[in-house]
């Protein structure tokens, strides 16, 4: 006889799923050994999002004489801020444990478990074993610590979870790696006077979004920090409190950093050898991550798999998402198919990035035609008034059809930018539609967005002459 109806491994997203079950009458079990909420709101989006607004706001104030105003940042009570932010997210997590612990029908493990076998979880603590007719995998994910870096075992270092808690600013920090953790972070800690030091072995930062973007990346990152793109950390080492960096390029030439502080920010895993999947027959891609099909289903039956650990797509907003098909599927047999078309994704430096669709080199990959339009920021009126000097939106269209088929924004708040497009690339709208049929209110910045679509419609016009 099984134990619970549901078993959800992971209190991330998965804790909307048990709730979800718990309130439909399933008996759910919620298991995660660390606060609940997971990674957004304890280690990740949540507190960088809110330490790097601190940070935002202290370049505000800095660039305050550009408009005319008088104004310094003369003192920053980093260790308060910093506490505050987690402090008041650990509140939150605590809420949402207490609520699980209320709810009827859901009983929360806040202990490590595994699986032992494909019907079995153990929990490592107590011993206890526990089945259940239904199992949802949202173990998420752990930074990446590579081997191949010398010594890299041997010295302290920081993984993006231990930055966000730092109570003063490094004086100089070097970070491995040029995702978005690494910008992010970077141009957090620069704003508070730490000489931040990037190591990359891409030849941009952020080379995963659409190559103009990166570029201009890479442009502000290295008027802001020392950066190495180009170049692989081979070894690491501590000397007289300092942690030495060596990084080669990919024709030998090789170069040492130095910083009191180390950030390895080398990308995420997923968590799959942290729940005993090896114990199970439940099949993984050469990424470690859980195969699912359409409905999120795993190879064994019963068995659903979302967030980090499934590999879709790793964004608290896709997580969400695929919480919502979990819980129709899990819970109410509805056989719904998850579509990612069109999910958009941000990187919250200053200027910010944003992105949907697909990139110029991914089209050219797959042979697909396509014409670029484009615009400036700096041809706004907004942008006048914001005194931008840098920014800009490129739209990606299909020749014939004219439909949107990616678009990608550098500048300031492209994270809410982007959204303008974001219908466009999930229901096939065309470049037409935007800038033709959308009026934007005058001088919102989004008006580069639609100048941007008009571009691209005059150059779907020439290429079909």
């Amino acid at each position: 006889m099984v134990d619970f109806d549901l078993i959800v491994f992971g209190g991330g997203t998965g804790n909307r799923v048990a709730s979800a079950a718990a309130e439909a009458g399933l008996e759910t079990a919620l298991v995660e050994k660390g606060p609940i909420g997971g990674l957004c709101l304890n280690r990740g989006c949540n507190p960088s999002k809110m330490l790097i607004q601190h940070a935002t706001v202290a370049n505000r104030v800095r660039e305050a004489s550009e408009f005319g105003i008088d104004a310094s940042v003369d003192e920053v009570r980093f260790s308060e801020f910093v506490r505050e932010v987690n402090d008041e997210l650990a509140a939150v997590a605590d809420r949402k444990a207490q609520n699980k612990r209320d709810q009827a029908n859901l009983t929360l493990f806040q202990e490590e478990a595994r699986f032992v076998d494909d019907e079995t979880i153990e929990l490592v603590e107590s011993g206890e074993t526990h089945t259940a007719e239904k199992v949802v995998v949202a173990a998420g994910s752990t930074p990446v610590v590579p081997d191949p870096i010398d010594g890299l075992g041997e010295v302290d270092f920081l993984t993006s979870a231990d930055a966000l808690r730092l109570e003063s600013p490094p004086e100089r920090l070097v970070v491995l790696g040029g995702g978005y953790i690494a910008a992010e972070l970077g141009y957090y800690f620069d704003a508070f006077g730490t000489d931040v030091v990037l190591v990359d072995r891409n030849e941009t930062l952020l080379h995963r979004e659409d190559s103009d973007v990166a570029a201009a990346v890479t442009e502000v990152a290295e008027e802001r920090h020392d950066v190495y793109t180009g170049h692989s950390a081979t070894a690491v080492e501590e000397s007289d409190g300092e942690v030495i960096v060596t990084a080669e390029t990919g024709d030998g030439d090789s170069v040492e950093v130095m910083g009191d502080e180390l950030l390895v920010a080398l990308g995420r895993r997923p968590n799959t050898d942290g729940v005993g999947l090896d114990a199970t027959s439940i099949e993984t891609d050469d990424g470690g991550f859980v195969a699912t099909d359409e409905q999120l289903r795993t190879s064994l039956e019963g068995v659903w798999a979302m967030g980090d650990v499934a590999g879709n797509a790793m964004f608290k907003h896709s997580g969400d998402y695929e919480g919502e098909i979990v819980v129709d599927n899990v819970v109410h047999d509805a056989g719904r198919e998850a579509d990612f078309t069109a999910l958009p994704h941000a990187v919250f430096t200053e200027p910010q990035v944003a992105a949907v669709g697909r990139t110029e080199a991914e089209l050219r990959e797959d042979g697909d035609e396509y014409v670029v339009g484009r615009a400036a920021f700096t041809d706004t009126a907004m942008s006048r008034a914001l005194k931008l000097d840098r920014g800009f939106v490129k739209v990606l269209c299909d020749p014939e059809s004219r439909a949107v088929v990616g678009c990608h924004v550098f500048g300031h708040e492209a994270s809410v930018l982007v959204h303008e497009v974001v219908p466009a690339v999930r229901y096939g709208l065309t470049v037409d539609d935007l800038a033709n049929t959308l009026l934007h209110a005058h001088p919102a910045l989004s008006k580069v967005v639609q100048m941007a679509c008009a571009d691209a419609g005059d150059a779907a016009d020439r290429a079909a002459e």
